[in-house]
């Protein structure tokens, strides 16, 4: 007897046709995804706060968290030397540049089909370890479509002496075209590729270090890769639409730590209209004040009066924006009218202080928010430059389209910041759009109003951008949470509690295993969650851990960049265990190639699974049992004659 299908279910048997367009192709496809969740569930590893050292995520990413170096230790101890293990590593990591220390290209043919031969041999020795976790198709996908032959080939080949001579011809015909370079490279990809299914960057890609640019365009290589977006991020985010609040904070931070390389040559955005404002108005400013951290081509003196510019012009523009939003209920954070000008004293909260640096020569007491003709000159041709900027379109969309406010993976719930808290541990409520949102509804709303705001584009007559500026800096935002955030203060007022900035309650009570346990079932979540995110740095020297008191959450701002320490963690999800990778400094690429430096990273587990988890244990064996039912109804209708099967 024929089962009803409903309408609803004609219409996705009716979509999934095109792929299976008979019984069979459809009950493989069954049969093989099926299979899929008695696999290993993928390993993924989190970072966070990269703040734009580009180098050393690079190498985190090349080295998968130091898991590479013990896979080929265990392959080859006893079958090459050591030596010939840190070449290996050195190929693996960074083939083009091993490539060049080997001379290849100065080979002849038949050496270096030999050279070739022998590294394509003991990468796939470290392929095939890695490709048992997976299903063949997934592996296929990762392999570019002109190397599959070859890669086929290379699979089934036991070692570099059982190579038939149709695999040797093939080799020695891809050396006038550098195929054979090609194929090294993109082994060492495919490698680093099965070593992680997925890494999630746990917010702040950007800031104080070097080159944001160059780390998105890495992460734009791999094949899998999730932002929970930080507060950093929304700055650079807004200031790509043209909020002209968080284009200044932009440049303030960039001229501050001296970044101005990832601006002018990364995203050709100009400076010049500031560097002129510097020198017209404060060109007799000894900004003693707003000195720049590290050195660089440009003068000092310079440097600290554009910064000074730029955040003078930021406070202003910030100033707009609060009181465009008394919803936000920010007033007292505009400072610039409580200035007394003549005493050179300001009023932040009940105290008055006095200012360390009264040179304001763009302020008008009168209206101390509006930006002078000068200003507004240098504000409109910054902002044409950066939503004119293709390539920061461009990577702040990807930024866009990987990332969401919160993430959930494997029982781990990750975010960049907090759940906004008072101190008795209740989520604080914010009015987003007409509702007054909390805990992960909150979440939710304000990830729409991001992807709204992108949707909506550079449009002035819009205030969607403003949510960004929120985000970064703003008293309830899940990706700040603090009360406040003290630029002003830390420019203008020398008392240390004038610029102390508070945490939100969350910090304090995720050390109690209770709340942590609350907040992952407002996530839908289970007690045996575990709340993982950055955002602030762990204090290694001061006595302080990643895993909190009652061992349900871990921060993994480890002090990424230089700034902040230079070491970093990786949390790693595995199908036994939870672990965390704790790096260090990181020399540089030609030091791995010659002398075999690599971060090694020291591992310590978080939680051990009571068995290795599968792919049915996860969100992604939800999500294929949903297409297996799918398929079911596909095959349903094919045999009730609902729908008729075709030929392929």
């Amino acid at each position: 007897m024929s089962r009803m299908i409903t309408a609803e279910q004609l219409v996705l048997a009716r979509a999934l046709s095109d792929r299976f367009p008979t019984i069979d192709a459809a009950a493989a496809e069954m049969a093989a995804l099926r299979a899929s969740l008695t696999l290993p569930k993928g390993t993924v590893h989190v970072v966070s706060d990269v703040h734009g050292e580009y180098k050393k995520l690079r190498h985190i990413i090349n080295n998968a968290s130091g898991h590479i170096r013990p896979l080929v230790r265990s392959l080859f101890d006893g079958k090459i030397s050591d030596r010939e293990q840190q070449q290996l590593l050195a190929l693996l990591y960074y083939p083009m540049e091993a490539m060049e220390e080997a001379q290849l290209h100065s080979k002849d043919v038949a050496e270096r089909v030999a050279w070739v031969e022998t590294a394509l041999d003991r990468q796939f020795a470290v392929i095939r370890a890695l490709s048992r976790r997976y299903r063949r198709a997934y592996v296929t996908q990762l392999i570019p479509a002109d190397k599959r032959e070859l890669f086929d080939e290379l699979m089934s080949a036991p070692s570099a002496n059982g190579h038939t001579e149709y695999l040797k011809t093939m080799l020695t015909n891809l050396v006038p075209t550098d195929g054979d370079v090609a194929a090294v490279r993109a082994a060492s990809r495919l490698i680093r590729n099965l070593s992680v299914s997925e890494i999630i960057v746990a917010g702040d890609l950007g800031d104080r270090g070097p080159r944001l640019d160059r780390v998105i365009d890495y992460l734009m290589q791999q094949p899998h890769v999730t932002v929970a977006w930080g507060n950093h991020d929304v700055s650079w985010m807004g200031a790509c639409l043209g909020q002209e609040a968080l284009i200044a904070t932009v440049l303030r931070i960039s001229l501050r730590y001296r970044r101005i390389s990832q601006l002018e040559e990364g995203y050709g955005v100009i400076i010049a209209p500031l560097e002129k404002l510097a020198r017209d108005i404060y060109g007799d400013d000894p900004a003693e004040h707003f000195k720049t951290k590290g050195s660089g081509l440009r003068d000092d003196l310079l440097m600290a009066r554009m910064q000074k510019a730029i955040a003078i012009i930021q406070f202003k523009l910030e100033g707009q924006v609060m009181a465009r939003h008394p919803e936000w209920k920010m007033d007292d954070r505009r400072l610039l009218h409580r200035i007394n000008y003549t005493d050179g004293t300001v009023t932040i909260g009940d105290k008055v202080y006095p200012l360390i640096d009264r040179h304001l020569p763009t302020i008008n007491p009168e209206d101390p928010y509006r930006l002078s003709a000068e200003e507004q000159l240098c504000v409109t041709r910054l902002r044409e430059s950066f939503v004119g900027s293709q390539r920061l379109w461009q990577h702040m969309s990807y930024i866009v389209r990987q990332g969401a406010v919160w993430l959930r993976r494997d029982e781990a719930l990750i975010f960049h910041g907090c759940v906004p808290v008072d101190d008795a541990g209740e989520p604080q409520g914010l009015v987003v759009d007409g509702a007054e949102r909390r805990g992960r509804e909150l979440f939710d709303a304000l990830d729409g109003v991001v992807r709204r705001a992108f949707r909506k584009g550079t449009r002035r007559d819009d205030n969607d951008a403003d949510w960004l500026w929120y985000l970064w800096t703003g008293p309830t935002s899940p990706l700040f949470g603090k009360d406040r955030m003290a630029s002003f203060e830390s420019y203008f007022v020398a008392d240390k509690e004038a610029k102390k900035e508070n945490k939100n309650a969350y910090f304090k009570l995720i050390h109690d295993a209770e709340f942590c346990r609350r907040i992952a079932r407002g996530f839908g979540l289970g007690d045996d969650a575990l709340i993982v995110n950055g955002h602030v740095p762990v204090k290694v020297e001061k006595g302080e851990t990643p895993v909190k008191k009652g061992g349900n959450a871990v921060t993994i701002d480890g002090a990424f960049s230089e700034a902040y320490g230079d070491r970093g963690y990786t949390l790693i999800l595995e199908p036994e265990r939870i672990a965390l990778a704790e790096h260090h400094h990181f020399d540089s690429i030609r030091e791995a190639i010659t002398s075999g430096a690599d971060i090694i990273p020291t591992v310590t587990p978080v939680k051990l699974h009571a068995r290795p988890r599968t792919v049915a244990d996860t969100e992604a064996g939800t999500a294929l049992r949903e297409e297996i039912s799918a398929i079911e109804i596909l095959i349903g209708a094919y045999r009730d004659g609902v729908m008729r099967e075709r030929e392929h």
